[in-house]
């Protein structure tokens, strides 16, 4: 089962309400995630509590919000097929997203590393002339080569394979 510790703002998006008292079961541990705006679209920023490895999940509409669970896991999919992580891998990290339970944040460290990474992506952005020129799986895949202090100056990405890697 994952955990997903989202902002007060995402849970009312969600329209869920946080779930009390759940115990960790996740190999890969749980994320946080915030929602705002990029270019007047609701966007989504997942990062991994302790790799750090982010997704910036842009267009979400209505219905994405309800089924969260499966975009979610589409996204983690994609993105760790552009990282060409081997398929054992990748397997590894969907059948964790199987079941998906919602909480409130409470690491303040991974979110200041939420409004850096945040930061990064509206640059990138820009840089691109906006999110529509931008392509999503390229500037996930910069964010998490990037280097982050609250992980001892390593990349998310290196992070998130030796986790994957070391699951027997």
């Amino acid at each position: 089962m994952l955990l997903i510790k989202c902002t007060q703002k995402l849970l009312k998006e969600l329209q869920q309400k946080p779930a009390c008292d759940v115990a960790q079961q996740s190999i890969l541990g749980s994320w946080h995630a915030n929602i705002f705006h990029v270019e007047r679209r609701k966007c989504v920023l997942v990062t991994n509590d302790l790799t750090l490895y982010a997704m910036f999940i842009p267009y979400l509409t209505k219905s994405d919000f309800k089924a969260f669970h499966i975009v979610f896991g589409q996204n983690l999919f994609k993105n760790l097929l552009y990282e060409n992580l081997q398929q054992k891998e990748i397997e590894t990290a969907l059948e964790e997203c199987r079941e998906i339970q919602y909480a409130k944040t409470d690491s303040r460290s991974v979110l200041g590393s939420m409004n850096d990474q945040k930061f990064q992506l509206e640059c990138m952005i820009q840089a691109e002339d906006g999110l529509g020129n931008t392509d999503i799986y390229e500037l996930n895949s910069k964010l998490n080569h990037g280097l982050f202090s609250a992980i001892n100056y390593r990349h998310p990405i290196e992070l998130l394979k030796e986790k994957l890697q070391n699951i027997e």
